[in-house]
């Protein structure tokens, strides 16, 4: 919890701010009701967040979306500001910066979710795919607007 709001609404509610029109949330160890968000359930989640976003892109294969931002639920700092900004970058591929430091959410349009799901694996979600197509990737700065927090990586002290 974060203010008193479960991780998974919280990024919901972000997503929705942020311009996202349709929000699917992952679930796999914790199977439950999440407010405004079509759920999604990963029988694979002990395979890591790769098999997570498989499941969401294969669910979002069959809507008239042109593109997807992914992000994590532990990202107390992300805010409607910094996805806003992703959504109309206009970018196909995109990743949001932290005082230049890549981070999530990232963005993907349609041309590139089948590489993504291909690539899919363990805990390290897109981020093959991402240095496969560095080129294309556009850095997109909100550090100015969102932390990029992750509440699973200890902090430097």
């Amino acid at each position: 919890m974060v203010d008193g709001e479960r991780l998974v609404d919280r990024a919901v509610r972000t997503l929705r701010e942020g311009g996202c029109d349709e929000v699917f949330a992952v679930l796999g160890a914790w199977i439950g009701d999440v407010p405004n968000a079509e759920v999604l359930i990963n029988d694979d989640w002990r395979d890591g967040m790769g098999s997570s976003l498989r499941v969401a892109l294969r669910a979002l294969a069959d809507t008239d979306a042109d593109a997807a931002v992914v992000t994590l639920v532990d990202l107390p700092g992300l805010t409607p500001a910094a996805v806003r900004r992703l959504v109309e970058s206009g970018a196909e591929l995109a990743a949001a910066a932290y005082d230049g430091e890549r981070g999530h959410p990232v963005l993907f349009a349609r041309e590139h979710w089948t590489g993504v799901a291909e690539r899919a694996r363990g805990d390290v979600g897109a981020r093959e795919y991402v240095r496969e197509h560095k080129a294309e990737l556009q850095i997109i700065e909100v550090g100015d607007v969102a932390s990029g927090e992750d509440m699973d990586v200890p902090r430097n002290t």
